[in-house]
């Protein structure tokens, strides 16, 4: 069942998510990156609402075909070209790859070829911008926001398209969830893994391509364009393409071991997914780089190494957390974590047929500090990505803000689901470990 309160987030996110993206966007475009003028301006009656639209680029055929062909050559990339990173990087797993057990009981294969596709698509990138020159390395600026409509179609088409699946064609009926309400089941997907063929799977696809594939071209545009205008790429645009750019690379890298995650694990397919994926995440995760493009920073040397210095340590934070949580798995326990036996807590629970299956929680390590460190360190690089920016304008921040508010829900949901998993068990899971992000604080 779905209670009020959850409805009505729902409903708040599908009416003004859209408009958030446009207005961050917009201000940038027209006000350049403040978020309060807009606001002044129609409140004072400066301008109208008609100003502000009229002012804003519309789509264009320009944006549609390149949109079109950026999308239909990930899929290319991402269906017909069998993974082959994995034959020659020690330690990369790619190939073909069993996700987690559905709740129906099906474990899917998956073509983890992400890192390949990334790989193919940035060396044609950089071949382009210093041989080819088909095009302009600063195209995806300078047409943000006709590309921003198209995102958004193929947003709205793709959510529309997976619930009408649900409905009608679904890959597994027995792996539907239908709540009855249909702004929630629009908005959190019906269907768990929707796919079409063998490969093409929904849920991974658009986690993954085309919107985090595009983060770095989307960073080296914004690089391009400041170079164009100024004559030099400033320290701090060069850190934001840094630390995003090891992010971006750490999810291909590990993309097999994201099939474990709780979005593929956990979240069905549908508008929350389909539409954030298309158009939340390459817009407003991006955010840094266009500000510095409308406002150039040049950090202090002081100020860029404290800065890079975070964004390494929350990065190191968040990949060894994750480390330790894979190598315990694979291992039952039987491993070594900063140089001695793991610590743990015997779990029981049910499954659905009343089978009882038996499960380890680590209480050692990074997992001893807090129960999502994780998390933490995931924080700590997103607020390097924001200090990079200085304190000028507060647009730049919305990212660290969004992150905590974000993974703090991830958090609670989370534990939500282990507790009724595991009952007394989790909480004394809980007594063992009792912080959530910031060890002795939260």
């Amino acid at each position: 069942e779905v209670d009020w309160f959850s409805l009505a987030s729902i409903l708040f996110l599908l009416m003004f998510a859209p408009l958030i993206v446009y207005y961050f966007i917009m201000s940038c475009d027209q006000y350049q990156c403040s978020l309060f003028d807009p606001l002044l301006d129609l409140l004072t009656g400066k301008k109208h609402l008609s100003d502000i639209w009229n002012k804003t680029p519309t789509l264009t055929y320009r944006a549609a075909g390149i949109y079109t062909l950026w999308v239909a050559f990930q899929v290319v990339l991402y269906v017909f070209v069998p993974d082959f990173c994995h034959k020659f990087l020690p330690g990369y797993v790619g190939g073909i790859q069993e996700g987690a057990v559905t709740p129906a009981g099906v474990v899917n294969k998956y073509e983890i070829n992400g890192l390949q596709a990334w790989i193919i698509t940035h060396v044609l990138w950089f071949a382009n911008a210093y041989y080819f020159h088909c095009f302009s390395p600063t195209i995806i600026f300078d047409n943000w926001i006709p590309l921003l409509w198209c995102a958004n179609i193929l947003g709205y088409a793709v959510s529309t398209f997976a619930m009408i699946k649900g409905y009608f064609f679904p890959t597994n009926a027995t792996d539907c969830k239908f709540t009855g309400n249909f702004f929630y089941d629009y908005m959190m997907g019906i269907e768990f893994n929707p796919r079409i063929g063998k490969w093409f799977d929904f849920k991974l696809f658009f986690n993954g391509r085309p919107g985090i594939v595009a983060w770095t071209l989307i960073n080296l545009s914004y690089a391009a364009k400041q170079q164009e205008l100024y004559g030099q790429v400033t320290n701090s645009m060069i850190l934001v393409n840094v630390l995003q750019g090891i992010y971006v690379l750490d999810f291909f890298w590990n993309e097999a071991w994201y099939l474990k995650t709780i979005d593929i694990c956990h979240d069905h397919f549908g508008w929350y997914l389909g539409w954030g994926d298309c158009v939340w995440l390459p817009y407003l995760y991006t955010l840094q780089g266009l500000y510095l493009v409308y406002h150039p920073v040049q950090l202090g040397t002081a100020n860029a190494i404290g800065i890079l210095v975070l964004g390494l340590i929350g990065y190191y934070i968040f990949r060894m957390t994750n480390h330790q949580k894979d190598l315990f798995r694979r291992t039952n326990g039987n491993c070594k974590i900063w140089g001695k036996k793991p610590e743990y807590i015997e779990c029981s629970y049910m499954s659905v047929d009343g089978t009882k299956y038996y499960s380890k929680l680590m209480t050692s390590g990074f997992w001893g500090w807090a129960r999502h460190f994780n998390y933490t360190g995931d924080l700590m690089g997103s607020l390097a990505y924001c200090l990079a920016c200085g304190f000028e304008h507060i647009l730049p921040h919305f990212y660290i803000v969004y992150m905590t508010i974000l993974l703090t829900h991830r958090c609670i949901r989370d534990e939500h689901r282990c507790f009724s998993k595991y009952g007394k068990d989790w909480k004394r899971y809980t007594a063992a470990v009792p912080y959530r992000l910031i060890p002795g604080i939260f």
